[in-house]
């Protein structure tokens, strides 16, 4: 099991495998996802503080798009937990004013 905090909430814990998107909706905390976990609405954006997450694919780089996204920003549900994280969810349902979409797949 891995230790996840996003900032501003309790920790918690996700076993190793799981898209991030998942446990961080899992623990309770709605973080803005629209597409499914396919990559094309870019909104499960987090920012990893600490930790180490595996190198961006070629299509998560194509999602983000803009270099300043890039940078700064990786899509959580293309994350597979592997080890302790510390996050910033970028996007948040309850922020924005609408419902996160369909769960991501596992």
């Amino acid at each position: 099991m891995a230790k996840i905090t996003v900032e501003g909430e309790e920790p918690f814990e996700v076993e190793a495998g799981k898209k991030l998107v998942l446990g961080i909706e899992d623990a309770g905390i709605d973080i803005l996802h629209r597409c499914g976990g396919q990559m094309l609405c870019t909104t499960c954006r987090v920012e990893v503080l600490e930790g180490e997450v595996p190198p961006m694919s070629d299509e998560e780089r194509e999602g983000l798009e803009e270099p300043e996204l890039i940078e700064k920003y990786r899509l959580s549900c293309q994350i597979r937990v592997a080890g302790d994280l510390t996050v910033r969810v970028a996007k948040r349902s309850s922020e924005q004013g609408i419902p996160p979409g369909p769960r991501p797949d596992d």
